[in-house]
Order: C-alpha cells, then sequence, then structure tokens
C-alpha cells in the first residue's frame, strides 16, 4: 500500500450504526475521539437497506453514516455490502444459495450462504459494488474498499458442476491429460465426456467427511476450484470498484490459516492484505506471530492490516473468555511489530441482538467510556497516536523464510494413508514455534518466492513439488545456506500423483537421503530420536526426543546422520540427516559456500519431533549463520524488527505474567515513553509489557 494513504497507524474498526438510532451516533462519535479512533469501516453487512428490491436502492442511511464519518474527520473503509445475502435476493432466485456436501440445498439464513457460481449472485453483487463505488468515490478520508467479508463455504450445486467442468477444460486442456492427472485407470474412472465429471461430495467420491475421498486428484482441484470461484466473486467487485475509483486499494479480510482458501493464489488480486485475528486461546502469542507473517508475506512483505480483532471477548465459542488485562494491547502492539499498519475491531459498539450481541465491541451495551476494555483501547489509541508515522510502511529484515503452501496442506490431510492423525498446520507452527522462541525475524513465504535473499529456509511437510521448487531450493544450498524439511515431503507431483523412482524431483539429490519405509502410529505412541551433531565429538549438545505419527527409515546417499531411531525393529537406524554436498568428501553435486566459506547443507527430519527436538535442529542451523536472536532461552519474550530507510525499530513484548528483568540488547529511545535505553541496561518488563525502541 502507498505511503501516502496513511499518515499514521490507522486505529479503529467495524461499525454498524445503522442497527441504532441516529441520536446514539453522537455520542459513539465523541466515545472514538475520547479512544483516539481515526477509522471507521461501514456497510460491511448493509446490503438488505442498501437494496430492497432488484431495481431499487437507498442511500439515505449509508449517506447519513458517511456524511457523519467526514464530518468529523475520520478515515473510512468502505465495504461494498456483499458480505450477507438480503431475503429478497433468496425468495425471488432460490438457487443462488448454496448446495452443501451432503447434496441439501439450502433455504436463507446466515451468511456465507450464496453459491460462488451462480450468475444472478456474480452480477447483482458486482452491480452492487459498483453503484457504491459510483457513489462515494473521492469521498474524503476514504483509505480503502472492503470487498465482501471473510470469505469462505464450498458449494456443490449444479451451477458449481458447470463451472468446475470449465475451470477444468482450461487447467488440463483435453480429457486425456485430465485423465492422467486423476488417475482414472483406477476403479474405471476413465471419462470420456467434461459433463460425465461431477464435484466431489458425499455423494459421490466421499465417505466419512469432506477429507475421505477415493480420488485425491479430483477432490484437490475441487478445493482448488472453490478457491478460485470465491476470487472471481472477488475480482468482478473490485473490477465494478475500479470504473470509478482507480487508485483506492481494496481488499477483503482474510482468516489467517484458512484451509478453505489459498490466499496465495488470491494475493495478487489484493492490493493490500488485511486479516482478522481471533485467536483460539491467551497461549497463541506464537501461532499470532506466524499468522501475522504469513500475511505479510502475501504481498512480498509490504505491511498489512489487523482488519478485526476483539477488544474483549468473541462470541463464537463454546466459552469465550474475556481478555485478561494488557493482552488487547499487547496482541495489538504485537501485530504491529510484525508489519501491522491498521489495527483495527470488531466492533465499535455491541450489538443488540443476534449471535453477536455477546461479541466484545468498544463500547458495550450500556455505552460507558469508563470500563476496562474502553479504557485499555483509549490507552493504546494514545500511544498508537504518540508513536506517528514512525514505522509506517516499515519492513521486517528477515533473512529466514518459512515455506507454506495450502497445496501441500490440502494434498496430505486428504490422503489416505500413512497417518490421518497428522496435521499440516501443527507440523509448520512446531517449526516456525522453534524460530518464534528464538527470536528471530522470519517471513513466511508461498513456494513460488524468491529465496535469493535468505540464509535458512525451512518447508517441512513440503508435500507436493511444483515447477522449479527443488531447484531453487538446491541454489539456496549452492550458495552456502541451510534447507530444512521434514517426513512426507518430496512426495506428490502438482496433480498429487505419487513421484516414482528413488529421486522424485531431484529431492534425493537435494538432502542426500532416501526413504526406504514409512512407519505410522497412533498419537500415544512415541519413538526416542537421539540427536548428536558429528561436529562435536564431545557429545555435550546431545538430545534425545520423541518423535511421534510417522517414522521415517532413512537411507542417506550422502549425508551424515544426526538422528537415530531409539525403539522398533529400525531401532538405531537413521530419522534425522544432514547434507554437506560441498563439504570434502560428500560427492555432491548441488553443493557450494558462502561467504564465511560455509559449505550449504540440506537437514532432513523424517518424523514429527516434540518442540525439543525441532528447537535444537532449527538452532543447529540458526547458530550455523550466526541468526540466533536475543533471549533465545527466556520464554515468552518476543522481539521483532521494522525497518524503513535505514531506520531500526525493536519491538520487546513482554508475554509473561510476572515481571522480568533481562539486559537491554540494543540502545536508542523508547517511542512510548521517551525514555532513553543504553545497551546492556537492565531492562524491568511488568508482565504483558511492550517496548518499542528506536535504535541508535
Amino acid at each position: 500500500m502507498p505511503d501516502h494513504q496513511l499518515s499514521a497507524l490507522a486505529y479503529g474498526g467495524d461499525y454498524n450504526p445503522e442497527q441504532w438510532p441516529e441520536e446514539v451516533w453522537a455520542a459513539d462519535h465523541h466515545a472514538f475521539g475520547l479512544a483516539r479512533i481515526d477509522t471507521l469501516t461501514v456497510g460491511v453487512f448493509a446490503w438488505a437497506h442498501l437494496q430492497t428490491a432488484e431495481d431499487t436502492y437507498d442511500f439515505t442511511v449509508l449517506d447519513a453514516i458517511v456524511a457523519r464519518i467526514v464530518a468529523e474527520g475520520r478515515q473510512l473503509v468502505l465495504a461494498t455490502a456483499t458480505g450477507a445475502l438480503p431475503p429478497w435476493l433468496a425468495k425471488a432466485h432460490p438457487e443462488v444459495t448454496r448446495t452443501d456436501f451432503e447434496g441439501r440445498r439450502h433455504g436463507y439464513g446466515q451468511r456465507h450462504s450464496a453459491c460462488p457460481s451462480s450468475p444472478v449472485f456474480q452480477r447483482l453483487s458486482a452491480a452492487l459494488a459498483g453503484r457504491i463505488a459510483r457513489r462515494y468515490a473521492g469521498t474524503p478520508g476514504l483509505i480503502a474498499w472492503h470487498v465482501g467479508n471473510e470469505y469462505g463455504g464450498a458449494c456443490y450445486c449444479g451451477n458449481c458442476a458447470a463451472a468446475f467442468r470449465v475451470w477444468l477444460r482450461t487447467r488440463y486442456g483435453s480429457l486425456d491429460r485430465l485423465n492422467r492427472a486423476w488417475n482414472a485407470t483406477f476403479w474405471s474412472h476413465t471419462f470420456t465426456d467434461w459433463d460425465e465429471i461431477e464435484p466431489p461430495s458425499a455423494l459421490t467420491e466421499h465417505w466419512r467427511g469432506p477429507n475421505h475421498t477415493a480420488f485425491q486428484g479430483i477432490t484437490l482441484d475441487y478445493l482448488r476450484f472453490t478457491s478460485d470461484a470465491m476470487l472471481r466473486n472477488f475480482t468482478d467487485e473490485k473490477a465494478a470498484i475500479r470504473e470509478h475509483d482507480a487508485s483506492t486499494p481494496v481488499t477483503t479480510n482474510f482468516m489467517g490459516m484458512y484451509r478453505p482458501i489459498d490466499y496465495h493464489r488470491w494475493a495478487e488480486h489484493l492490493d493490500l492484505a488485511s486479516w482478522d485475528n481471533y485467536p483460539p486461546n491467551e497461549q497463541s502469542q506464537a501461532r499470532m506471530a506466524f499468522t501475522h507473517d504469513l500475511m505479510r508475506g502475501l504481498k512480498g512483505g509490504d505491511p498489512f492490516w489487523v482488519m478485526e480483532q476483539t477488544p474483549t471477548t468473541t462470541a463464537s465459542r463454546d466459552v469465550n473468555p474475556v481478555k485478561r488485562p494488557g493482552v488487547l494491547r499487547l496482541w495489538s502492539w504485537q501485530a504491529v511489530a510484525h508489519g501491522a499498519d491498521a489495527v483495527l475491531y470488531f466492533q465499535m459498539r455491541q450489538s443488540v441482538g443476534a449471535c453477536e450481541k455477546y461479541h466484545g465491541a468498544l463500547l458495550d451495551h450500556t455505552g460507558r467510556t469508563d470500563t476496562r476494555a474502553f479504557t485499555e483501547a483509549a490507552t493504546l489509541g494514545a500511544e498508537l497516536e504518540r508513536l506517528g508515522d514512525a514505522v509506517l510502511g516499515a519492513r521486517t529484515p528477515a533473512r529466514v523464510a518459512l515455506l507454506f503452501d495450502w497445496d501441500s496442506w490440502w494434498a496430505a490431510e486428504i490422503s489416505d494413508g500413512p497417518n490421518r492423525h497428522v496435521r499440516y498446520p501443527d507440523v509448520v507452527l512446531g517449526y516456525h514455534r522453534a524460530l518464534w522462541e528464538a527470536n528471530v525475524d522470519l517471513d513466511a513465504v508461498p513456494v513460488t518466492a524468491d529465496l535469493t535473499g535468505y540464509d535458512v529456509v525451512l518447508a517441512p511437510l513440503l508435500h507436493m513439488i511444483k515447477g522449479d521448487l527443488t531447484q531453487r531450493l538446491a541454489a539456496v544450498v549452492a550458495r552456502g545456506g541451510t534447507v530444512i524439511t521434514s517426513f512426507l515431503s518430496g512426495r506428490v507431483d502438482i496433480d498429487d500423483n505419487a513421484f516414482l523412482g528413488d529421486d522424485p524431483a531431484g529431492f534425493t539429490s537435494l538432502f542426500g537421503v532416501r526413504v526406504a519405509e514409512t512407519d505410522a502410529q497412533l498419537p500415544e505412541v512415541a519413538n526416542p530420536v537421539t540427536l548428536a551433531d558429528p561436529d562435536r565429538p564431545d557429545r555435550t549438545d546431545s538430545l534425545t526426543a520423541d518423535g511421534r505419527l510417522v517414522m521415517e527409515v532413512l537411507v542417506p546417499e550422502g549425508a551424515e546422520v544426526i538422528g537415530t531411531y531409539g525403539a522398533d525393529f529400525y531401532a538405531g537406524e537413521p530419522a534425522v540427516t544432514r547434507y554437506r554436498p560441498g563439504a570434502a568428501g560428500a560427492g555432491g553435486t548441488v553443493g557450494g559456500v558462502d561467504a564465511a566459506g560455509r559449505s550449504g547443507e540440506a537437514w532432513y527430519v523424517g518424523t514429527e519431533l516434540a518442540a525439543d527436538g525441532v528447537a535444537w535442529v532449527v538452532r543447529a542451523a540458526l547458530a550455523r549463520h550466526g541468526l540466533l536472536g536475543p533471549y533465545p532461552d527466556v520464554a515468552d519474550l518476543e522481539v521483532s524488527v521494522r525497518e524503513r530507510d535505514g531506520v531500526r525499530h525493536t519491538f520487546v513484548l513482554w508475554h509473561g505474567d510476572a515481571p522480568v528483568e533481562v539486559p537491554a540488547h540494543v540502545g536508542g529511545t523508547e517511542l512510548l515513553t521517551g525514555r532513553s535505553i543504553t545497551a546492556g541496561e537492565t531492562l524491568r518488563l511488568a508482565p504483558k509489557d511492550v517496548l518499542v525502541i528506536r535504535e541508535g
């Protein structure tokens, strides 16, 4: 997003004044002033009152809402109002509602209820977006367009079946190519006409739910198609906006690690990435850090927005605890530390009724401004105001990359075998946590990303190999870098068909190891793996950590053994290897050295190691490149950096519940208090404390 769009970090969130009489609005805006709220998102669910029939529009209420925001001098994020269908539309065109996985056509209700392939929905949603853009383009303070809302949900209706066939024709070109991709000779599935193809559902290829499919190829393609179908809804609305506004950024709110949609496929179509941060619990600080990095990685490291977070509590779970004192401030600053240029809430005023009446808000049902939630939000608003534009547009100077791939996620979890207990996000988060605890700045990037700027690249559970990925990973090793991958990696091609031969996609050559057998066990079964670095003959750094779920028996082909199994018939066999193809005697073909003369290396971890084992491997790689961050042994003390024009801002975030003292690892000015900090002095951090240090 261009820097000139914002003059400071945006602060505010979703506002739905149409739910209350107009006399309430004045009190709301007075409260917004007290909390330093400068940005309001409006119109997200306004379709029903903006368009009361197919040819009848009424902008009276939205005109008044927008006029009041402009008069108050606040910034505006204007939605296209297509986040939920109006009742009249579903009644007039019942085919616009979704058909579920079990084949049931749904009636009107809830949200996310529209079939993405419905020609009626496509036409009317784009038309509404265009009318809104024509009316409000050029409004003072308009800083972004918000299309739809939290896209999600699959449909299996006739419209989707027809659209899926068109999508397949475009992807494969011929039925011969499609039949090869899907291995359709299996179970007599060879298709001789495009119209024979049905969406994979409970009525066709699936049993026991969406992850159990007879044909992984068709199910994987339907996941891809569904993501693309909803992307078309977004791009249709964006195109309608662009007919009236050529430059204001257009976005939609993502949901972090959201399985149904491949956000990497969407990234190029967004002007800025934004997402809704609703972590599962208050021990989610590492998970949130990764998801912020994932969202930042969508746009090549550009800053992102937190479009929603709750000031107090959610209302969507069985039990919804309130945020403890200091957590709102801490989590908001964590978002900024990882690249957020906007910190926004859902919602500004608590709803009176329906399913979100107990969802937290800046203003609760009383509208009071002396509640703890409001007071904490106002304190945060004052701090953000004090920070001004200091980190606006600043980026993360990362030398470590963590690859994330929706195709690998989908393919690994819809596979029959070797172990359905394996969860792709859990594996990735395990490796990320090791980086997070080591306080390493990192980029979470797609498998298509340029890797030339990274010294260490982690690619856990890289199940699917697409394009030239192996060659680009090999290039990291060839210039002296380190690559780490894990079990079940390099198993299938882009069509989800198993590779043939001992060197799938060049993986054996890259890692100097092949997989001889793949064992799988229940989660409660552990096989101890002893890790020891041959570079340390005293073995003072050795560790035994549990391996679970999948245990691959590895055969080194040039790699050295770093870890061995301790149980079962393969006790003593390799579990973790490290290959240095550029080292003397390695006999490798992809070797090289870095500027310090160190040969590149490729690690292969053949089991789901426990956290201490993953940390051992990751820290060995980081230490080799001098990338271990500050305070790696102080649990829950997080450090992150944003840099712009050569100026570094270090964020120190203390997630602990008790005070802690640590030596300052950098010196400079602490921007929230104005005090000077000298490197080496003792920093005393209160529970949930935050420091923002401009270095130098």
